[in-house]
């Protein structure tokens, strides 16, 4: 076995934080990122102020060339990639679609950090779609790309756990912290020519589709646990909510109270109990206690803060606004 360091031209393509992670890894390497390409800058918060994404940023601070195309569709855009001649190109997070062109460029193509278990989980967003599913794990994947969506054969897996304490913010960060090294061990087995590509089982593959608000709904028909996964998947984007007086009420942490009394006097959403501990919720089967919460227009708090202003013993809260 070769075990001599290579040190790679590495072109670095991504956007969010979860990128700019891993390019921190790799600017803080012995390899040498030549170049980096993210996405146009954006509208971002509140006041809709243009805001250059997390990798930019990163990039910024470490004078790198940025490149910034909407696509890699023009031959403008593929010659200014050819030109860099670099040895890698590595994508995480980036959001954008690469031609075969671009894939085939690099010396050693392009590889991709996927924050799943692949094939379990192909897509926009992983890391949500495992927490609703109820999978008890998920993972760092790093594929070889190919011209499919997260279909490449598999570099190196690392595993991780996922627990009811788990939204997707912890997720993303605990993926963040294997990812890393992983990435790091994989450009060293493939300039050093001893990796082992191994091919997806195409039929366990499942896709993860990219969030919408509308799915952050909560209906109370729903059993606990599946609203408590609901809650978890999406914090901090874009929050389980529900409506209470007619005002919108954001859930951003919730555990599941297995409850064998007869309760079924009451309707679905109906508040049962308020206490320090929580507040108690019918569901479709067992008890969602609320331990976090947000009104409409106020900031985040806990259930003794918000218990301390707010009355909903024996209210009922809504899948609607009205009603």
């Amino acid at each position: 076995m070769n075990n001599t360091f290579h040190s790679l031209r590495i072109i670095f393509a991504g956007t969010p934080e979860f990128a700019a992670a891993h390019l921190q890894t790799l600017v803080a390497s012995e390899h040498q990122v030549i170049a980096v390409y993210t996405q146009p800058d954006r509208q971002a918060g509140r006041g809709r102020k243009i805001t250059p994404s997390a990798v930019k940023v990163v990039a910024q601070e470490h004078a790198i060339p940025i490149y910034q195309p909407d696509n890699f569709k023009t031959s403008e855009a593929q010659d200014t990639f050819i030109a860099l001649h670099a040895d890698i190109m590595v994508v995480v997070a980036y959001g954008l679609l690469l031609p075969e062109i671009i894939l085939n460029t690099p010396r050693l193509g392009c590889i991709n950090v996927h924050a799943s278990i692949l094939p379990r989980w192909r897509g926009a967003a992983p890391i949500q779609r495992a927490i609703l599913a109820g999978d008890t794990e998920t993972g760092i994947t790093i594929m070889q790309m190919d011209k499919g969506l997260d279909t490449g054969d598999i570099l190196n897996i690392t595993h991780c756990p996922i627990t009811v304490q788990d939204n997707s913010q912890s997720l993303h960060d605990k993926l963040i912290q294997i990812g890393q090294p992983l990435l790091l061990d994989t450009l060293k087995q493939l300039a050093n020519g001893t990796a082992s590509p191994q091919r997806q089982v195409a039929e366990q593959a499942n896709y993860a589709k990219k969030l919408h608000k509308a799915e952050a709904l909560i209906d109370w028909q729903n059993t606990a646990s599946q609203i408590q996964r609901q809650v978890a998947a999406f914090n901090p984007w874009p929050m389980a909510y529900t409506y209470w007086q007619g005002k919108m009420l954001r859930i951003l942490a919730a555990s599941v109270i297995i409850h064998t009394d007869n309760i079924d006097s009451h309707p679905p959403g109906y508040v049962l109990a308020t206490h320090t501990k929580g507040i108690d919720i019918i569901t479709g089967a067992n008890i969602l206690r609320i331990h976090q919460l947000q009104l409409a227009g106020k900031r985040p708090v806990e259930v003794k803060e918000f218990l301390n202003a707010y009355s909903l013993q024996g209210d009922c809260l809504q899948s609607t606004s009205s009603g």
